[in-house]
């Protein structure tokens, strides 16, 4: 769903598949649906892992570029609500 004032939409990552590299040009919030894990890959070769579980909430800033990747047994699900200016 998209409109003037937000982008909405899911990300499923299987265990052991990854997003494409992206940056995030908005705020955005993310709401997990399924998973215990994702981690974060940077272009520069750092890793963040984040503990999620469903039910969480997490408001994020723009700017970060990344690799969703799932490296947990379980399927990772989220919804992520980007904010427009």
């Amino acid at each position: 769903m998209e409109n003037d004032r937000v982008k909405v939409w899911e990300m499923l990552l299987e265990p052991g598949t990854s997003s494409d590299l992206h940056h995030h040009t908005m705020d955005y919030v993310l709401c997990i649906l399924e998973g215990s894990t994702i981690d974060a890959d940077s272009p520069g070769g750092k890793t963040f892992t984040g503990q999620v579980k469903p039910g969480d909430v997490f408001f994020m800033k723009r700017g970060g570029t990344e690799t969703a990747v799932n490296r947990s047994d379980t399927r990772f699900r989220e919804i992520v609500i980007e904010l427009k200016d």
